[in-house]
Order: C-alpha cells, then structure tokens, then sequence
C-alpha cells in the first residue's frame, strides 16, 4: 500500500525566514533603520526551530516565542518578526501540543505587555490580538482534524466490521456444504455397500455410485466457489438461490428418505440474494439433520412468501430432537437468520400418517422495510 509523501522538511522554515528577513528589511528601511547582524540571526533563529515540528512541537513553539520576546526587548526595527512564533503556535496546536502552544503564548504575551509602554508601541497590542485568533484558529484546524480521523478509524472499523461478517458468512458456507455433502456422501455410500455384500443390483448400485460422484463433485465447486473470495478477498455474492432447492432436493431424496417438496411459483420482490440464500441454508442444514440425525423416512419442505414475510418449514418423521443439544449448524443457522432480522424456531413435526411426531424446524425472513412483531422465544421440540 502506497503511503502519501510528506513534502521536505526544510520548505516552511526557508519560506517564513525569507518573509521575516525580507519584511523586517523593508520595514526598517521605512522606518529609517538598519537591521543589526544580532537582529538578522534572531530572525533567523525562529525560522530554524520550525525544523523541530515534527519531533517536538512544543518546544519549538516556547523557544519560537523566548526568540521573539528577546527581539521585541532588544527594540530592534518592528516588522513581520513574529512569522515563525505564529506559525509555531498553530502547529504545536494542531499537532496535539496545545498546552505548550497556550503556554507559551502567554508568556510571550504577557511580556510583550510590559514591553509595550517602555518601546511605545502600541502595534503590540493588536499583534497580541491577532496571537489569540490565530491560537483559536489553530484550535478549530485540530477540532476539524480530529474529526477527520474519528471518520477515517470509524470507517476503517466499519470496513473491518464487513470483512469479519463476510468471513464468518464463508465460515458458516464451508461448514453447511461439507456437512451435508458428507452426509449425502455417506449415506449413498452406505446404500452402495450394502448392495454390494447383500443384494447385488448393478443398476442401484450404478445409481448410488453416481450419486457419490455427483454429490462430491457438486460438493467440491462449491467449496472451491467459496475459498475462492477468501484467495481474491473479494465481496461475495451468494450464488445458492431457491431456484435451486428442487436439485438439492433431488440429491437428498433417496430409497430410504422421501423428500417432498412444491416450488413456490412467485417469489416476491423484497427478496435479494442474501434472504434467498440464508432460506437455501436454512433447508439444506435442516435435510442435513435429518440425514444425519433424525432416522427418518419422509421429510416435507413447506415455503412461503407474501409481502410482509418468507417462511419456509422442513418437518420429517424421525425421532425428534428429544434432550438432544444443538450444533455448530443450528448455531450458525440462528446467526445467519438473525443478522436478517427472522427467527428460526424448533417444534414437534406431526406429519399426515406419521408414527412419530418428528421435528420441524420454520424459519421467517422478515420484510427488510415493514415493522414486524419482536420474536416469540422459540420452540424446543
């Protein structure tokens, strides 16, 4: 990453002496005057302590102003001589040095004070003046500057914030595609050996064969669609749509587990890419958990969406969760579906002809726009 350069140190105090030797020069000519080789150092020196306001701008702006009041008390020709000590006071400000800066404007301008009446001149008192506005000028440059960097840290949070959500998004992804997959993977595979050893069909076993290929195979894109955005650190835009639930239905649907399931025939508006994909999630974690878990022999996938809320509902006969805790799949399902506002929630299933209660798991998808109701405590089956 490129990094802005700063321009030369030495430009400034070269610029302010050139307007403080040639201004005072001018000056004292019109006042009738030569400008002493001590009052030329002098002015000199103020310049050259602005060489210190990267490193120490509090001290420079002290010594900027004890080389200032020894000028004046020196009575040396009047002129623009306080160049440096006003350009000093604004940096320390500006610089986080403010206490050194109204410090020493103080002492500066008390002993001006005391050095008007004695030099007559009364200039003195609207140069202190102009000290004052320029400290509060340089005041409002560090109130502006510090809200110039509370934006940049605010905003560098807030995109730190986006790319710890969107790696925890591929985090809960990996986990949802390499759980099912496997799952599917297994169960054909157990399917497949069981053909073998006891009933062998060629064209079963064929099928379940290419289901593991498949399944793999499908598998495999999408982990490498996903580890792909971590390669590019690229924002991702989920690919996983309910256009196509019916093929992952398919992939789960076998001789031991009956999936049904009706595509919706209007999905409305409101839902973009992220609803649609946490709503994919939601139903393949859930057929996840009853491949898994539930020993179950059908399984109904029921969805929804009006203009108020999407819901969809996985139910299956299996034998419930009972006591059993939930995963890291629940877990991160309940996330997903939070960061949208829904609910997921857990309950008995109660299938048409069902010999056992089963499990269904509902999740709603509120309208992104349209109040809604705060979430019920979920379920528990």
């Amino acid at each position: 990453m490129s990094t802005r350069r700063r321009p030369p140190l030495a430009i400034l105090p070269v610029a302010v002496a050139v307007i403080q030797l040639a201004g005072t020069h001018f000056a004292s000519m019109h006042q009738g005057r030569t400008l002493p080789l001590a009052a030329i150092l002098l002015l000199l020196a103020g310049p050259a302590l602005l060489l210190l306001r990267r490193r120490a701008p509090g001290p420079m702006a002290a010594g900027a102003a004890a080389i200032a009041l020894a000028y004046l008390a020196a009575g040396f020709p009047f002129g623009p001589f306080l160049a440096s000590l006003l350009v000093a006071l604004v940096i320390a400000v500006v610089s986080g040095a403010r206490w050194w800066a109204w410090g020493a404007a103080i002492v500066f301008g008390a002993g001006a004070w005391l050095l008007a009446a004695q030099l007559a001149e009364q200039r003195i008192y609207l140069l202190l003046a102009w000290l004052v506005v320029l400290l509060l000028i340089g005041e409002l440059a560090k109130a502006g500057r510090n809200r110039r960097e509370d934006r940049r840290k605010a905003e560098a949070e807030r995109r730190r914030h986006e790319r710890d959500e969107e790696r925890l998004v591929l985090a809960r992804d990996i986990h949802d595609v390499v759980a099912h997959s496997l799952s599917m993977i297994n169960v054909q595979a157990s399917v497949a050996l069981h053909l073998a050893q006891k009933d062998p069909d060629p064209d079963q076993l064929i099928e379940a064969l290419g289901n593991i290929k498949s399944g793999s195979s499908h598998a495999l894109a999408e982990v490498r669609e996903v580890l792909s955005v971590l390669r590019h650190d690229a924002p991702r835009i989920p690919s996983q749509r309910i256009a196509q639930l019916p093929e992952l239905v398919s992939r789960v649907s076998s001789g031991e587990l009956s999936v049904k399931y009706e595509a919706p025939d209007l999905l409305p508006g409101w839902l973009d890419e992220r609803a649609e994909n946490t709503i994919y999630r939601a139903v393949q974690e859930s057929l996840t958990n009853i491949v898994r878990h539930a020993h179950a022999t059908r399984a109904a996938i029921t969805f929804a969406a009006d203009n108020t809320q999407a819901e969809v509902t996985v139910a299956d006969d299996g034998i419930g969760m009972a006591a059993a805790e939930e995963g890291n799949g629940l877990r991160g399902l309940r996330e997903r579906v939070q960061q949208l506002g829904g609910t997921v929630s857990l309950g008995p299933a109660n299938l048409a002809g069902a010999a056992r209660p089963g499990t269904a798991i509902t999740v709603r998808i509120p309208h992104p726009r349209r109040p809604h109701e705060p979430a019920a405590t979920d379920v528990r089956a």
